[in-house]
């Protein structure tokens, strides 16, 4: 790929992004995550692999069925109130599934099968650039229907997340398909707080963006793909094994680290919401 095309691919990105974040419209909404959805294509499918071309075919597919299901949602919406307005989304049905398809587009549980496979089929970078920068339209779009969301059903959502994140990380030998697990798991705790307190959903997500870039930079700039030779980089640079153990301490939200905060201001929430049993369950 030549610097111009690589210029209009992450122009694309950045504009789709953009859009989406700063529309009223669902339809131009809608246009945004598309651009960025065909900007970021060729990003992923760089690498002439056959596992590149299967992680860009398995990403397109479950990015389109997503849009279509935002089409879907916001059409029928527009059949019963007449507005394209994102803040009009009023009929239940639309809502539920326009919060699925957000939850599709971002890789969370029920609907996060592919994240871990896209990550594993990608290059460092453009795992960071998945886990990071794609998830911040769609968390805008929840953030700003959420007071419209059923709240049962961000948190069954959340919850799912929190828990296959955990669990699913565990026997996991790869890197990235660990940090997938990982976006897994904290997008879980960013929309369990999404149907009580978005402002916290948002505080969260960005200390995860903040957290997680780093520990991708680090990890390409060591070439380190495996926890085998992530265990053996003490040898040639001590300061970035260790700081990488850091961040993913504070990613995991261990106290006294950063990551800690924003999961301790969630549980503290769900718990002056009444929702202790949610907030043991969670912890």
């Amino acid at each position: 790929i030549t610097p111009a095309s690589m210029t209009i691919v992450f122009l694309g990105i950045t504009i789709g992004t953009i859009m989406t974040m700063s529309s009223s419209n669902w339809l131009m909404a809608w246009i945004g995550l598309e651009l960025n959805m065909l900007a970021i294509l060729p990003i992923i499918s760089k690498p002439k692999t056959t596992r590149a071309s299967e992680a860009t075919t398995k990403y397109f597919l479950t990015q389109a069925i997503a849009s279509a299901m935002m089409l879907l949602s916001s059409t029928i919406n527009v059949w019963q109130t007449g507005s394209w307005s994102i803040l009009e989304l009023k009929n239940k049905f639309s809502t539920t599934i326009m919060a699925l398809s957000l939850m599709m587009k971002m890789g969370a549980a029920p609907i996060h099968f592919w994240l871990p496979e896209v990550l594993q089929g990608t290059t460092l970078q453009t795992a960071l650039l998945i886990t990071t920068w794609q998830k911040i339209a769609p968390v805008t779009l929840m953030y700003m229907i959420s007071n419209n969301i059923q709240p049962t059903i961000l948190v069954s959502a959340g919850i799912l997340s929190m828990i296959i994140g955990g669990l699913g990380g565990i026997s996991q030998t790869q890197l990235r398909k660990m940090m997938a697990y990982s976006s897994i798991n904290n997008l879980g705790w960013t929309i369990t707080i999404m149907a009580f307190s978005p402002n916290m959903a948002l505080m969260n997500i960005f200390t995860y963006i903040i957290m997680t870039t780093p520990i991708f930079l680090m990890m390409t700039n060591m070439s380190t793909k495996t926890l085998q030779n992530l265990s053996t980089t003490w040898t040639t640079s001590m300061t970035m094994t260790l700081s990488i153990a850091l961040l993913m301490l504070s990613t995991s939200g261990l106290p006294p680290f950063t990551g800690f905060m924003p999961k301790m201001l969630i549980l503290n929430e769900l718990i002056s919401q009444k929702l202790t049993t949610l907030a043991t369950l969670a912890i």
